[in-house]
């Protein structure tokens, strides 16, 4: 695969969303290796600043890079664009701190990339393979970056109260991109706009730039571009963010609930790693990682402890605490049952029932964690791989605590196993299954 760059010379102008200011954006061709170049034609001597994650500033609802007295704002659609099109050498002429908001989207802008033409130049594309596996969380948002061939996010968007929930998992391509990424606009809570104008921020947005949620109700000057917009444009806000590794990514992504300070950090990681492996340092594993995968031998786990084993995260963790384990073999675990599940919202309204398929899941989860006991568990996954003999034989409902019973039947080495499980409220069998999981090193997981 080769670099590109554009063509030609081609401009757009708007407001900028932050500071209100009226912008002007060019987009002009550079040669092989130049990489993305913002360029500050308002400040005297035009300076050049590189987006590179080590010079990350602002984070507060944008990406915003310092070097030296040079600021810039607000540059994540611009990046994303650039970067979901495959245009690898560019300069971005500014005569503000930041581009133009102009819709709230990518869309704008990847028309001007298709204006100005892009172009394949000799020089072959710079292409980061993720190695080893990195994951950052903040409270009860997490990201995490698999090995993959190739380049796939799969993003879960929930705002705090959890009404507008949406989930999305795509392969990420210049078609794709301008097709199913690009259009999906920016959005905000509509209790936050106050505060955000308090801080200096927003001060040239309007509806014509941003879609307003407030309460169940969402505002907008148009309809919806996609019923999922809002986990569409986080995982724009992704790709922009990731653009500031400076080169290519292969990783499959897989966000919850993923904000611009948390896309940072990931970067930032994915970066370290970068720069080891192209500076000949094999990765070390730090102390703290070795106490993350070290195989557990407590009688009892609490959520701390389960994080620390599943590679889940919300809103798909769906073992609470493990109550006791009995030997290798077996071990019983428990799973609250809220009203606030995200799956009460539509299965079903007025009625809601635990779907069976995550008893099932549960199940699995406390199996997977039984195995990794069993064996040598240290840096690797267990995956859930089929299920036998599935019966569900009552409902589950908001207040009931599933107690779920796990027992390994029978392996295969250490890394087949086979286990029956079942789930019970107030003691009484509500679901059961024979389940069959395999173990693999966490670096090499699918």
């Amino acid at each position: 695969m080769k670099q590109r760059t554009v063509r030609r010379e081609e401009s757009l102008s708007g407001t900028a969303l932050h500071s209100g200011e009226k912008v002007t954006l060019t987009l002009k061709p550079a040669d092989e290796n130049t990489g993305i170049i913002f360029k500050r034609k308002d400040i005297f001597g035009a300076p050049e600043v590189k987006p590179i994650i080590t010079e990350v500033g602002d984070l507060v609802r944008c990406t915003g890079i310092t070097s030296g007295h040079v600021k810039l704002h607000t540059i994540e659609h611009v990046m994303a664009a650039l970067n979901g099109m495959g245009i690898d050498n560019c300069v971005v002429e500014l005569d503000a701190s930041e581009p133009p908001i102009l819709d709230g989207s990518a869309k704008f802008f990847v028309n001007l990339i298709q204006q100005a033409e892009p172009v394949e130049q000799s020089a072959d594309r710079k292409i980061f393979e993720l190695k080893e596996s990195v994951s950052v969380t903040d409270g009860n948002r997490s990201i995490i970056a698999l090995p993959y061939d190739g380049f796939k996010i799969t993003c879960t968007s929930a705002d705090d109260r959890g009404i507008h929930t949406q989930h999305l998992s795509t392969e990420i391509d210049p078609e794709i991109f301008q097709l199913g990424i690009a259009p999906a606009r920016t959005f905000t809570i509509y209790e936050d706009i106050e505060e955000l104008l308090k801080m200096g921020k927003i001060q040239g947005g309007s509806l014509d730039s941003a879609i307003v949620i407030k309460g169940d109700k969402i505002l907008s000057k148009e309809p919806l571009r996609y019923q999922d917009e809002f986990v569409r444009h986080k995982i724009l806000d992704m790709i922009g963010d990731l653009a500031l590794l400076g080169v290519g990514l292969k990783a499959h992504i897989v966000a919850v609930r993923p904000g611009h300070a948390l896309n940072a950090k990931l970067t930032a990681k994915i970066y370290e790693q970068m720069r080891d492996y192209a500076e000949g340092r094999k990765l070390e594993k730090k102390k703290t990682d070795s106490k993350k995968h070290k195989i557990f031998t407590e009688a009892t786990l609490d959520t701390r402890r389960i994080l620390e084993l599943l590679p889940h995260r919300y809103p798909f963790v769906l073992v609470d605490r493990i109550t006791e384990v009995r030997g290798k073999d077996e071990l019983t675990a428990i799973k609250n049952v809220t009203i606030n599940e995200a799956f009460f919202q539509g299965h079903f309204p007025g009625n809601p029932v635990m779907p069976g398929v995550l008893q099932l899941e549960a199940m699995a989860q406390a199996a997977g964690i039984l195995m990794l006991r069993r064996v040598d568990g240290e840096g690797k996954l267990a995956f859930f791989m089929s299920a036998d003999k599935v019966k569900f034989r009552r409902a589950v409902k908001p207040g009931d605590q599933l107690q779920i019973d796990v027992a390994i039947t029978k392996s295969r080495g250490d890394k087949v196993a086979c286990a029956t499980a079942s789930c019970k409220v107030d003691g009484v069998v509500v679901s059961s299954a024979d389940l069959m999981f395999t173990v693999v090193p966490a670096n090499e997981a699918p």
